[in-house]
C-alpha cells in the first residue's frame, strides 16, 4: 500500500517505541495522512481508556482514517479537521495531550513556527512532541532538498515555545527525529 510523503520508509513500532506510550494516554498525530500510518498503532497502544486524535487538513484523509479504524475495531480514535498553521484552530483542549506527532509534515508547510507553537499549546506539562522529517540530503526521491527542514532550525523554534530537546535520533537513512518535552 503506497504511503505519501515517504512515510513507508519508517517503521511505526520503532518510531513509537521511543515515546514510552502507556495505556490511558491522550495522543495526537498532527497531519495523520490518509492511512493513519502512525495513529492507528498509537490508538491501539493507548487502549480503550486512552484517546487518539487523527488530525489533517483534508477531510477525505480523515474519512479514510476513520474507515480504517472502524475496520480494525478501534473505538478510541477521533478525527479532527484542522489547519495546523492557524493558532488555536485545533479543537482539542490546550494542555491535554501526553504525546503529539509531527511526522513528515513540516517540509510540506510554510509556517513551521506556527505549527510547532500549536503543538506546544496542545501538550500538557511533561508532554512529548515527536518531530520526524527528511534529512537535507540529495537523494533521488522525496521532496526537493530546498523544501526539507534543518533539524537545528526546528530545535531553536521549539525552545521558543518551552519545548526541551530530550532525544535526537535518526530514523533509517532518510529522516532525522527530535523528541521534545514541554516545560
Amino acid at each position: 500500500m503506497p504511503v505519501s510523503g515517504g512515510t513507508q520508509f519508517l517503521k511505526p513500532q520503532e518510531v513509537l517505541a521511543s515515546l514510552n506510550v502507556i495505556e490511558g494516554m491522550k495522543v495526537a498525530d498532527l497531519g495523520c495522512g490518509n492511512l493513519g500510518y502512525f495513529i492507528i498503532p498509537l490508538a491501539k497502544l493507548v487502549g480503550k481508556e486512552g484517546v487518539a486524535y487523527a488530525l489533517d487538513i483534508q477531510k477525505s484523509v480523515l474519512d479514510g482514517v476513520k474507515s480504517r479504524a472502524k475496520l480494525e475495531g478501534i473505538t478510541n480514535l477521533e478525527t479532527v479537521w484542522a489547519n495546523l498553521e492557524k493558532a488555536g484552530s485545533i479543537q482539542i483542549p490546550a494542555g491535554s495531550l501526553d504525546i503529539a506527532l509531527l511526522i513528515n509534515v513540516l517540509f510540506q508547510n510554510k509556517d513551521r513556527k506556527a505549527i510547532i507553537k500549536e503543538a506546544a499549546r496542545l501538550l500538557k506539562k511533561g508532554g512529548k512532541l515527536l518531530i520526524i522529517d527528511w534529512k537535507k540530503t540529495g537523494i533521488p526521491f522525496g521532496p526537493a532538498v530546498q523544501l526539507r527542514v534543518d533539524s537545528s532550525e526546528i530545535k531553536k523554534m521549539s525552545a521558543e515555545f518551552g519545548l526541551n530537546l530530550i532525544e535526537e535520533k535518526e530514523f533509517g537513512d532518510y529522516f532525522w527525529g527530535l523528541v521534545l518535552q514541554k516545560n
